[in-house]
């Protein structure tokens, strides 16, 4: 008996089989196709991420042993705010997915705040208005293609986040659902009243009758349709966005327990218990999961490129040729000589919020080298990382005892101590580092009676490496917030500096 975990990433699809003790058999993941029709836009194929799905599955089920029959339930995490519309009858996507990444309706979130609307979305939903988020992807196509607006309101087109669009075409065409999290984080679902708003969709020009039903992250969605998903038949039973999965992969059910995921972006995530707190301090509030009636919430601040900015280094700038080599070409030097790296490709997140930011790589000397870049790139992301818990534990009053860590870059033993040395306290990865997929597993495994409770959940998370702050790095922990946080205050000024020259 195992649980099949659906983890829907931003480059990849992967599939993992998790046994009753929690423990990984196997894993499977397949890269998918980025499209970038112009500068600062983001699309996928939604039928490619299809087949993904269906192969990394296969791949999975075969590299496990197991057949067809012994799928006890589905779990599906995702990329979260990523927008797909598709024909209700057919199936088939109107257009391509418009990725969270994607900045193509920023100007609508900023007519939307100059009309006086952004402090009633951020009341309800807990979000900035910010088009890092479903909604305003939503308003830019009704607003650009017209054969689609057209055809929205009499209910025969479909939105939904990716968890959505998987659920369809797992229960063949039988099920058109969310769950709380990922609902929560479109601009249109009220965290308060657990429901779509009219208001907010009015506001976004979007007709209610696209939208998914939502429902509980765990709990029986639907079966798998056979036909359709490797002759499965089995409950999808839990469904999470990817960062709340990890939030709850990494046990961290009581409030002030906060993980960060070191992925193509980082996502810091503070357990806030069953009470919405709206954030003053550029911080997201989003719902963590809801299980038995009862809903946890989270503070969240979303950092756009961390694991992303390796890649970049890889295909962009090419100084390295593998992912893998950026820790070793990193430890080849000291520190960086005074090379700070702010990757804002996409504008900047948490906690400032700025999408005009722009990246800067800055403090070079003829001196620089490859590897001074490369670790102020890991640096970076550490340092990201630290002003986003500094923010969470102003917001709360609450202060951190540990972090818990997950991830792709979580692997880098550098990075950890960095990010233990600015923060002060210990930083944790557990021995099971896919705790996104993990968590959609024990989501997925609870519904079903896997297992029994979050206790039993809790006893099994077991630690693989503790990174401990040096007492002796505070001096040096100062000088590098005091010249990051002037390399950010550039990064932003970037898009003042263009008005005054009249070149925008």
């Amino acid at each position: 008996m195992i649980v099949l975990a659906i983890d829907q990433g931003t480059t990849g699809t992967k599939c993992t089989c998790f046994d009753r003790d929690q423990r990984p058999l196997s894993s499977a993941s397949l890269e998918f196709t980025q499209h970038f029709p112009q500068p600062g836009w983001v699309e996928h194929d939604a039928e490619e991420i299809w087949e993904t799905t269906l192969e990394a599955a296969r791949q999975a089920l075969r590299e496990a042993g197991a057949a067809p029959e012994d799928v006890a339930a589905v779990g599906i995490t995702n990329q979260r705010e990523t927008t797909v519309v598709w024909e209700r009858e057919s199936g088939r996507p109107v257009r391509k997915a418009i990725v969270w990444q994607c900045r193509r309706s920023a100007d609508i979130c900023r007519r939307c705040v100059e009309s006086g609307l952004g402090e009633t979305f951020h009341r309800k939903t807990g979000l900035v208005l910010d088009p890092y988020f479903s909604g305003t992807k939503l308003t830019w196509i009704m607003e650009n293609e017209p054969h689609i607006a057209r055809r929205a309101p009499s209910g025969e087109l479909c939105f939904g986040t990716i968890d959505s669009w998987l659920l369809f075409r797992l229960t063949g065409g039988r099920v058109h659902a969310s769950d709380v999290s990922n609902a929560s984080r479109t601009l249109l679902f009220n965290i308060h009243d657990l429901a779509w708003d009219e208001e907010l969709a009015r506001a976004c020009g979007v007709p209610m009758s696209m939208l998914p039903e939502v429902r509980e992250s765990s709990g029986i969605f639907g079966e798998t349709d056979p036909a359709a998903f490797l002759g499965i038949s089995a409950p999808v039973a839990g469904i999470a966005g990817d960062q709340q999965a990890a939030l709850f992969g990494q046990a961290c059910f009581r409030p002030g327990m906060t993980k960060n995921t070191y992925g193509t972006g980082s996502f810091v995530l503070m357990n806030i218990g069953g009470e919405p707190r709206i954030s003053q301090r550029g911080m997201l509030t989003t719902i963590a999961w809801s299980i038995g009636g009862e809903v946890t919430y989270a503070l969240e601040g979303s950092i756009f490129i961390t694991g992303a900015a390796v890649n970049w280094l890889r295909d962009g700038l090419r100084i390295i040729s593998e992912v893998s080599e950026i820790d070793e070409l990193a430890a080849s030097v000291e520190d960086t000589g005074g090379v700070y790296f702010v990757p804002a490709f996409v504008g900047l997140g948490a906690p400032y919020w700025d999408p005009r930011a722009r990246a800067l790589l800055i403090g070079m000397t003829r001196g620089t080298n490859r590897a001074h870049v490369a670790r102020a790139v890991i640096e970076s992301m550490a340092l990201q990382t630290a002003d986003v818990v500094e923010a969470m534990v102003a917001e709360t009053g609450v202060a951190l005892k540990e972090l818990r860590v997950d991830g792709g870059a979580s692997v880098m033993d550098m990075l950890l101590q960095y990010q233990a040395d600015l923060l002060g306290v210990p930083v944790r990865r557990p021995i099971v580092s896919e705790t996104t997929s993990l968590g959609a597993a024990l989501l997925a495994g609870l519904a079903v009676g896997i297992w029994k409770d979050l206790e039993e959940i809790e006893e099994r998370w077991q630690l693989d490496r503790e990174a401990l702050p040096d007492p002796g790095a505070a001096e040096r922990v100062r000088a590098m917030r005091r010249d990051w946080k002037r390399a950010v205050e550039r990064s932003m000024g970037w898009a003042l500096e263009e008005e005054a020259s009249g070149d925008t």
